[in-house]
This record gives structure tokens, C-alpha cells and sequence, in this order.
């Protein structure tokens, strides 16, 4: 009866995180952001009436028909992590990793326990958490090759504005100088402009990919002195050097936070090497984990709450800026 509870269970959890991925964005969001939006509309406080001024002035910059990128639906979404990892990855090449590593995983623990809700259960985390981990670390992979760049791209790009240049030349300038990220995407930015593309919205594109605020920055920045005016160069040579220190002190954070990040790795790594090696020493004493009903669901809790503070750790050894 047990086995039954958990398989069914099992099967439960993959109908729920396949709706959560497939699915479209959800009502509730859709409502708060139109209460947010009545609240800065009718709200007395000069915070929320300046907030509500600065989301007007950045939508009034955008096309009509900007929409936030990965906003459709959760396909969308997915397709978007990809093309900001800077691979050639396909979204059916995810779905079929995705599925073949479940499934191999899943295997492996069922010839190995003989347990069916434990494989199903562990093959079901591989198989979504695997990929997602492994895209996730080849976006932050290659943010952080573009953030370490961009300064020196800015800097290009100010020294061809001094020069004589105008915007669209120094663009391409810095799309064909500075490698890596930095590059390629200038480079995007340079060829939507030369098929009729506006400048603004071919950065403001690219910003909705990238979902970097230092990009971001770089957008406002030339939206602003396009509708102020002033010295570009100067406004951009200003940009840079507020960059180079915000990385300052993001690495100045992750130095004082390292001794809490490796104190954590290592709390949670613990309970996982004991658990090998006494597997590893003594199958039989350990092996009722994967056998038994009682001691599956036991393990299964203490996955659950060790998931839980290694979450709550994530969060207090994380800063931002």
C-alpha cells in the first residue's frame, strides 16, 4: 500500500513541474503587477509617484510593441536561458537531455535498489535539476565574461566619440575590437541597425536578453542624454568608472563571504560522503534505505529538510548589489 502512495505520489510531483514548466505565466502575477500599477497610479507617497514616473519614462522609450523577453510563456522562458548561455543549444536538444538523463539516472538506481519510487523520484530530480544547473552555469559563465569586458568596450566607445565618430561607428568599432561576449553582442546590435532597426530598440533587444543591469545601465544612459543632451563621452567615461567599481565590490563580497560559502559547501556535502562511504564499507547495513518503506520515507524527509537549510544558507551567503 505504501509502494503504491509513493509511486503515485511520484508520478503526482512530474504532472506538476511538467504543467509548471509548459505552462503560461501565472494569473496571480498577472494581478499584482495591475495592483502595483493601481497603487502607484492613486498612491499619495512621492517614492511610489517618482517609481511610477520612471516606469513611465523607460516604457515611453521602448517600441509599442515591447513585451518583457520570456514573459509568453514558460517554452519562451526556457528558449531565452538558452540564447543567453551564447551556445548553439536547441530547446528540443534540452527536452531530450533533459528526458535521457532522467531515465538513465532512474535506471541506474532502480537495478542497483530495486526500488521503483525512489528511482522514479531521484530520476525525475537528474532529469529537471541536471540541465537546468548546467544552463544556469553557463549564463553566469558568460555574464560574468561580459561584465568583466564591458568597461573596456565603454572606454572604446569613448575614445571613438572624442575622436570625431558617431554612435552607430563606434559600435561597430567596439563589436569588431573587443572579443568574446562583449563583441558578439555589439556586433548584433550593429546589424540590426544596418536592416533599419532604431538604435534604442536594438540595444533595448539586447538588454532583454542579456538581463544584466550593467546593460542596462549602458541603455539609459544613452537614452537619457539622447533626450537631455550633453557630453556623451563624458557621461559614458562616467559609466565605466561606476562599473569597474561596482565589480570591485562584488569581488571585495565574495571575498568576505568565501569562508561562509565553504563552510556551507562543506555542511552539505557531509551528510552525502558519510552516506558513500558507509555505503561503500558496509552495503548491507545502509542498503535498507533503498529496500524498505520506512526508511525510504525517512530518507526521503531528510532530503526534503537538508534541500531546506542548504536553500536558507544559499540565501544568507548571497549579497547583491
Amino acid at each position: 500500500m505504501l509502494q503504491t502512495v509513493l509511486i503515485a505520489s511520484g508520478l503526482f510531483a512530474l504532472l506538476v513541474l511538467a504543467y509548471s514548466a509548459l505552462s503560461g505565466p501565472a494569473p496571480s502575477k498577472a494581478t499584482q503587477r495591475r495592483l502595483a500599477q493601481v497603487r502607484y497610479r492613486h498612491s499619495a507617497n512621492t517614492k511610489d509617484k517618482v517609481e511610477a514616473q520612471l516606469k513611465k519614462a523607460v516604457a515611453a522609450r521602448r517600441p509599442k510593441a515591447h513585451r518583457i523577453a520570456g514573459s509568453g510563456s514558460r517554452i519562451e522562458a526556457l528558449d531565452l536561458r538558452l540564447q543567453r548561455t551564447g551556445k548553439k543549444w536547441t530547446l528540443s536538444q534540452y527536452l531530450y537531455a533533459s528526458l535521457g538523463i532522467g531515465l538513465v539516472v532512474a535506471a541506474i538506481v532502480f537495478l542497483r535498489s530495486g526500488a521503483l519510487p525512489l528511482s522514479l523520484a531521484i530520476g525525475a530530480l537528474a532529469g529537471f535539476g541536471i540541465p537546468h544547473m548546467v544552463v544556469s552555469r553557463a549564463i553566469k559563465k558568460r555574464a560574468a565574461q561580459f561584465n568583466s569586458k564591458f568597461p573596456d568596450g565603454i572606454e572604446l566607445l569613448v575614445r571613438g566619440l572624442r575622436s570625431g565618430l558617431p554612435v552607430t561607428e563606434t559600435l561597430a568599432v567596439v563589436a569588431q575590437e573587443v572579443p568574446g561576449p562583449v563583441g558578439e553582442e555589439f556586433k548584433t546590435v550593429v546589424e540590426r541597425i544596418k536592416i533599419g532597426t532604431p538604435m534604442e530598440d536594438a540595444l533595448q533587444e539586447t538588454a532583454d536578453r542579456l538581463n544584466t543591469p550593467e546593460f542596462s545601465f549602458f541603455c539609459i544612459t544613452l537614452a537619457i542624454q539622447r533626450e537631455t543632451g550633453g557630453n556623451l563621452a563624458e557621461t559614458l567615461s562616467n559609466l565605466s568608472d561606476v562599473l569597474r567599481k561596482r565589480a570591485q565590490m562584488k569581488l571585495k563580497i565574495k571575498a568576505m563571504s568565501s569562508e561562509s560559502k565553504a563552510s556551507a559547501y562543506i555542511v552539505g556535502a557531509l551528510p552525502f560522503i558519510v552516506f558513500g562511504m558507509m555505503y561503500w564499507i558496509s552495503p548491507e547495513y545502509i542498503g535498507g534505505f533503498f529496500t524498505e518503506d520506512r526508511l525510504i520515507v525517512a530518507g526521503l524527509g531528510g532530503l526534503v529538510w537538508m534541500s531546506i537549510g542548504a536553500f536558507i544558507m544559499a540565501k544568507m551567503v548571497s549579497f547583491e548589489i
